[in-house]
């Protein structure tokens, strides 16, 4: 079956880029039958790379099946947005051939992802979701792109984000909307959107997101998967559109979305680590989660954070999480940091100024979604240097709450995945998310339960920096009770 360059790309900017699959591709699969494929699109990174290196299957196998599966659900999601069947089908070939020789790059060799396109990619186009950079194909990658391609990754394409990022629903101009696969009338959430929808709809067993207010988090909880944005300096954002400059640097976070926590763990060790580029990621080891014991943890939890009242099915979600807990013989009191209700006033100033216009203007953008940013007023320098010292005073009277407790679990989010179009206040309806930027604390996501529509809760799970080993390790028990991602899709029932 044929699909039209349109199904992939809503715009005729890229038609030399972003190039629709063909049937001489998915026809020479070399698998045995269908189920076979779709077999292969539920399998973790862990069991793809041992298959592949124990050369039980092939990466030219598994490629196939996710270009495949890409293929299949893409049209009704628009989730990749510049697609590169061919060149990733090549790449796999390569990959076989030097296994065959008894070489690896490492633990990734031969296994298929997409990335953000907020992220820097040689040789394919980089958009950023902004018009100026719709024909932009860097030269060099970005340093998480690197590190996974340097472990052996095949890059399939990218996957959609809103303008620069800034917003948490994903549309722009250049590609258009992405759907979420459980209700395509609702949003995968933003800005990791594309990836979110296309790693739940097994396009994609792993991708890379970025996080300036729930950016990985938000989408994560939308589309009932598992991502992680771990502690500020932890990640590089050395070529994201989004980088280490500014006032406002340390709200922006790099990691990864996945399927399941142990996947996590596996990405963010890859990724994590100074690239003597960003000024302020730092070298500081990375701790095994294998070897938390959860039973010695203080937990703390919280479902209302005074700022928008969580729907019923958070409440159940929340309130089951804490149950199993209880139930394991650990113990989690109710408890909520001070001063948490003040997060969105604080990173409404922080985004303040006119950063983001002057960013249209780097790139040329003379038509933006963003209209916006023209309404922002600059408030006056002695008015800004007074909020970033609350936000100082804020930061360090959230650190006090680690004097009694060494994990908070709480919602990523009042209400699941939003209707495309839903006008919500993003200063109170984000702020569970967005109180963890500014703080740049760990912060982990795994589906905690389902709406009484059908729809993906996820939950949050906190802990004090650079213990990013304590979200893992708490995620993985709950997801082991929980079940985590459920392939229960409508973009599997017509």
């Amino acid at each position: 079956m044929k699909f039209t360059r349109r199904q992939f790309v809503k715009t005729s900017l890229l038609s030399t880029v972003a190039v629709g699959l063909t049937p001489t591709i998915t026809n020479g699969l070399g698998l045995s039958n269908e189920m076979e494929a779709s077999d292969i699109t539920k399998m973790s990174v862990h069991e793809l790379s041992d298959l592949i290196h124990k050369k039980k299957i092939s990466s030219y196998e598994v490629v196939s099946a996710f270009v495949k599966r890409i293929e299949v659900v893409n049209p009704r999601l628009n989730a990749v947005v510049a697609f590169r069947p061919e060149e990733a089908l090549k790449e796999a070939r390569k990959a076989d051939e030097e296994l065959s020789r008894g070489k690896s790059k490492g633990v990734l060799q031969g296994i298929p992802c997409n990335i953000k396109d907020s992220f820097d990619t040689e040789g394919i186009v980089s958009t950023g979701g902004t018009l100026g950079r719709s024909n932009f194909i860097p030269k060099k990658n970005a340093t998480v792109v690197q590190r996974l391609k340097d472990v052996g990754a095949i890059i399939m394409g990218k996957t959609n984000t809103p303008e620069f990022t800034m917003s948490f629903f994903t549309d722009n101009l250049v590609y258009g909307k992405t759907k979420n696969p459980y209700d395509l009338n609702r949003s995968p959430g933003g800005s990791s959107g594309g990836a979110a929808s296309i790693i739940a709809a097994g396009g994609s067993p792993f991708d890379i997101g970025s996080d300036t207010g729930g950016s990985i988090r938000f989408p994560a909880h939308c589309c009932g998967i598992a991502g992680i944005k771990p502690t500020s300096g932890r990640v590089p954002r050395t070529g994201h559109i989004i980088g280490y400059q500014g006032v406002s640097q340390s709200m922006t976070h790099v990691g990864p979305l996945a399927r399941n926590v142990e996947d996590l763990n596996l990405l963010l060790n890859i990724i994590s680590g100074a690239d003597n580029i960003d000024p302020y990621v730092y070298p500081i080891s990375f701790q095994d989660y294998n070897k938390v014991d959860i039973k010695k943890l203080r937990m703390s939890f919280f479902v209302a954070n005074g700022l928008v009242k969580p729907s019923e099915d958070t409440f159940k979600t929340i309130n089951k999480v804490v149950k199993i807990i209880s139930d394991a013989g650990m113990n989690i009191a109710e408890d909520i940091p001070k001063g948490i209700e003040e997060s969105a006033k604080l990173r409404n100033y922080l985004l303040m100024g006119d950063w983001l216009r002057r960013m249209l203007d780097q790139y040329g953008t003379t038509k933006t979604a963003m209209n916006w940013i023209y309404e922002l007023q600059n408030p006056p320098s002695s008015e800004y240097a007074l909020m970033v010292e609350k936000t100082d005073n804020y930061r360090s009277s959230m650190l006090s709450f680690w004097s009694k407790y060494d994990v908070l679990i709480c919602p990523v989010s009042p209400m699941p995945a939003p209707l495309l179009d839903a006008k919500v206040d993003t200063a109170t309806y984000f702020s569970y998310t967005i109180a963890f930027n500014i703080t740049g604390w760990p912060g982990a996501v795994i589906r905690g339960g389902t709406s009484v529509e059908g729809l993906p809760i996820g939950i949050q799970i906190v802990a004090p920096p650079w213990r990013e080993d304590i979200c893992l390790a708490v995620a993985k028990f709950l997801e082991n009770e929980l079940g985590g991602w459920k392939n229960s899709m409508v973009i599997d029932k017509g």
